[in-house]
């Protein structure tokens, strides 16, 4: 009998929101959901979790025919909207889960958050649901273990490393956050852009004293060159570099849309290491650099992108590591297995026993 199973099925499952999470003392600290998802990614590389993700992109159109937002239309000239409506489904070895997300750029002028998600999280065996959760801080935290994850496969026998994160939001938070896990020396500095300074310095001030490593504001790209980990988490509309203002050999964490340029991705294609977190679902979403690149040669990622030497991460052996001179770009498209393991986590650490620490911030 799995683990899940043995909740009370005949009980309405409980709504944990955001306050409610707070007051049962959820904590998502990076190095804890770190290892949740090293074992998520076991799993995946074991087919014992798997999951799919649907996406639904209503047409702008729409947005700016409504009288009352149309004085929000300039704003978003050199950003994406990103209005969508997606489903995540998930199976692990005890539990099952399916993420909403509805998002829009717009709702930062609305007093909401660009993106929102909800999380409903069920028994395996019965797929009955055992509670729905506020999933919004859980998906940025998620996002974040990309970045753990990748420079521990990749750049952990490195130190005195220089990082430069595009964005200055949520996800881009909880990325400085987790690069804080590695041992003090691992990172010398991280820049952050934004689309304005003044934001990128909201957050540095913010998280300063919270790293052991120096942050830095910028408003250009002059310190790009130099730096050995590239990770882009913006909401940006077109390329947020030019293939030259890259280090040749950097790491590329692609966790936006179309935030990477085509002649990048060509260079990358013959002399390095393109890597997505799953090729198909990739493919399949078509709204990041490395499928559009694919698509405007009238092809799909899915079909020529394996044949060119793209590989899912869960596919990569064991010994496969980055050599110092070699280019990898990882674009991660969110995958659902991931929510669901952190979604388990937060469950059976926080919310099935009761309440612990009143007022403990996630």
């Amino acid at each position: 009998m799995t683990a899940a199973i043995k909740t009370k099925l005949n009980e309405s499952p409980q709504f944990f929101s955001l306050s409610d999470m707070k007051d049962r003392g959820v904590k998502l600290e990076p190095g804890a959901l770190h290892r949740v998802a090293s074992e998520a990614w076991s799993d995946i590389r074991r087919g014992r979790a798997y999951g799919l993700k649907s996406v639904l992109l209503p047409d702008e159109s729409e947005l700016w025919a409504r009288p009352e937002l149309i004085q929000y239309q300039k704003e978003f000239v050199g950003e994406r909207l990103g209005w969508k409506l997606s489903a995540l489904s998930s199976v692990g070895p005890d539990y099952a889960a399916v993420k909403i997300v509805g998002a829009n750029a717009l709702n930062r002028h609305l007093g909401r958050p660009r993106s929102m998600s909800t999380i409903l999280l069920f028994d395996k065996v019965t797929l009955a649901p055992i509670c729905l959760m506020d999933g919004t801080e859980i998906s940025a935290a998620r996002t974040a273990t990309y970045a753990t994850t990748m420079v521990e496969r990749f750049l952990s026998q490195s130190d005195g490393l220089s990082g430069f994160v595009f964005g200055a939001g949520p996800i881009a938070e909880r990325v400085i956050l987790g690069l804080g896990i590695f041992p003090a020396g691992t990172f010398s500095r991280v820049f952050i852009r934004s689309r304005s300074v003044e934001s990128a310095r909201r957050l540095v001030a913010a998280l300063k004293d919270r790293v052991v490593f120096p942050l830095i504001a910028v408003e250009d790209n002059d310190s790009l060159g130099a730096c050995d980990l590239v990770i882009t988490a913006s909401n940006a509309r077109k390329p947020l570099f030019d293939d030259c203002q890259a280090n040749p050999y950097a790491m590329t964490l692609h966790l936006g849309g179309d935030e990477t340029p085509a002649l990048y991705i060509q260079r990358i294609l013959k002399t390095g290491r393109l890597i997505c977190d799953d090729v198909g679902m990739v493919s399949r979403r078509n709204s990041q650099s490395l499928a559009l690149y694919f698509a405007k040669g009238l092809a799909t990622l899915e079909t020529l992108g394996p044949l060119l030497g793209v590989t899912n991460f869960a596919d990569l052996d064991d010994d496969v590591q980055k050599r110092p001179d070699e280019p990898i770009h990882i674009t991660c498209v969110g995958l659902p297995m991931l929510d669901l393991y952190v979604a388990k986590h937060v469950y059976e650490t926080f919310l099935k026993a009761g309440p612990q620490t009143a007022g403990a911030s996630i």
